[in-house]
């Protein structure tokens, strides 16, 4: 199935302070004004270039948000698109954009790790991290240089699939300015791993974790991730369960928690949530999981993953126009779109 959902579903009905206060005006550098995400978008033409987020489910995507408020403020004539994609069809959804002369796309759940062996060349973040979640359209210049599709007026000739990682460090970035939270030096539990949390899991032995525990629903996949961070980072004590002691933070990288039924990524009654200093969970839609409530209830600190989808999306902007992200209007889109507000309360 292949099919672009519209913008602006609809936004939760409620939200918790705590979640707030990671996006304070003290972090965001004062009060947000709700007119930085109003530029007018040019009218669509024959010329409007087109980026995409793609995954399954897909409706809740705050991306095409944030892109478009970006794209606008920088007067570009591009839209973004959200677009329902299985995973079976990943492979003819990349020829299409190829063909149709799409500049970029984003990959979502269930993409990343599929994702790898379909580029025509990887970028060493991809590699290093093992997955994909921004993928650039290149041709070449009139110098023969592959450049982004995007940055050229016309071209001829092949069009290559170039694959980036740019969650990595956006979730190091999220996790410093929205839980206060240092890696270097951490005991970490990790919920998941697929493609999110195999590149967060990489990234964080790359930092310098104390111990990592990770635990997946299907045990040999955790079992594989750990045997990799211990040959690559040695460093890092890497196991497989729940811990055996407490933790500075617990990182959700399931989509346990997308949708109103499903159960909590974490058993709770084998491992208390006030083990843990402080809870991320990568879902920023709802924006108050069952699991950050639970959290804050054992008295955690929690975030959610809406600081991670900025940072990501802004390099993957940057990736595709090779301009510089207008991180604000960005921030100011997607807190309208996930909580109704252009400011934090």
């Amino acid at each position: 199935m292949l099919r672009c959902a519209r913008q602006g579903s609809p936004n939760p009905s409620g939200f918790s302070e705590a979640l707030e206060q990671a996006w304070t005006p003290a972090v965001l550098g004062g009060t947000l004004s709700p007119t930085m995400s109003e530029s007018v978008p040019k009218p669509v033409t024959a010329s409007t270039r087109l980026a995409a987020v793609w995954g399954s489910p897909i409706r809740h995507s705050a991306s095409p948000a944030m892109h478009n408020a970006a794209l606008a403020a920088l007067g570009l004539d591009w839209r973004y698109l959200a677009c329902e994609v299985a995973p079976e069809q990943l492979a003819v959804a990349l020829e299409g954009a190829r063909v149709m002369g799409f500049c970029g796309v984003n990959l979502t759940v269930p993409h990343k790790r599929l994702a790898l062996g379909m580029m025509d060349d990887l970028d060493v973040s991809a590699e290093a991290w093992g997955a994909v979640n921004t993928v650039v359209f290149e041709a070449e210049n009139a110098e023969g240089v592959w450049t982004p599709i995007g940055l050229l007026r016309s071209f001829s000739g092949p069009v290559r699939l170039r694959g980036y990682n740019t969650d990595a460090d956006a979730i190091l970035r999220s996790l410093r300015e929205d839980l206060h939270m240092e890696p270097r030096g951490a005991r970490v539990l990790l919920l998941g791993a697929g493609g999110a949390g195999r590149a967060a899991a990489l990234r964080l032995a790359d930092e310098g974790v104390e111990t990592l525990w990770l635990q997946n629903r299907t045990e040999s996949k955790a079992a594989e991730l750990a045997t990799e961070i211990a040959e690559r980072f040695p460093a890092v004590d890497v196991r497989t369960g729940l811990p055996d002691s407490d933790v500075e933070f617990i990182l959700n990288a399931t989509s346990s928690g997308l949708k109103p039924e499903d159960p909590l990524p974490l058993d709770i009654q084998a491992y208390p949530l006030s083990h843990a200093d402080a809870v991320y969970d990568m879902i920023y839609r709802p924006a108050e999981t069952p699991l950050l409530r639970a959290a804050q209830a054992a008295g955690c600190r929690t975030a959610n993953g809406l600081g991670m989808l900025l940072y990501q999306g802004a390099a993957a902007f940057e990736l595709w126009t090779h301009r510089a992200a207008p991180i604000e209007v960005m921030r100011v889109a997607l807190m309208r779109e996930v909580y109704g507000t252009g400011e934090s309360r």
